[in-house]
């Protein structure tokens, strides 16, 4: 008996730590990058490449002279214009599970979306939020261009 209640136990302390893997897990990949991009993660900053992953709560930086595409696991696209900023808020994929999520924050600059799966099986769990409205896709594509200087508090 006590040997199933260390089981029990050491079951019951791993959960969060399986949570937290989770979390750490990349949500898309780059999949091109012109002049300067950077991301934000953790509070450090880092220049972007091509086949870079991007992950839950990263912030994607493009300077003047930059442009960046990315893919999603669900095979959604998002291209990211010169001198634009992106967070990652949430990005969930587990269609068995049922359990989808897609939100992204354009604080300025330029983006275009085309949707995959996740538009497709679940398109009200799509949300791409700027400082001024929440844009809840319908459809399969669209662009949307923010003016300001992305310096907003997340």
């Amino acid at each position: 008996m006590k040997a199933l209640a260390g089981f029990l136990l050491i079951v019951v302390m791993a959960c969060p730590l399986v949570a937290r893997a989770d979390d750490a897990a990349p949500v898309a990949s780059i999949k091109a990058v012109k002049g300067d991009a950077r991301v934000i993660r953790n509070r450090k900053t880092d220049v972007l490449k091509a086949g870079d992953r991007v992950y839950r709560n990263d912030r994607l930086r493009t300077g003047a002279d930059g442009s960046l595409s990315l893919i999603f696991k669900d095979d959604t696209m998002v291209s990211i214009g010169p001198a634009s900023e992106v967070v990652v808020k949430d990005f969930l994929f587990s269609p068995a599970q049922g359990k989808l999520s897609f939100v992204t924050r354009l604080l300025k600059g330029t983006a275009a979306y085309v949707s995959g799966m996740i538009g497709k099986l679940s398109p009200e769990s799509v949300r791409f939020e700027t400082p001024v409205a929440t844009i809840g896709v319908r459809g399969t594509t669209f662009a949307v261009s923010i003016e300001g200087s992305g310096e907003e508090s997340l």
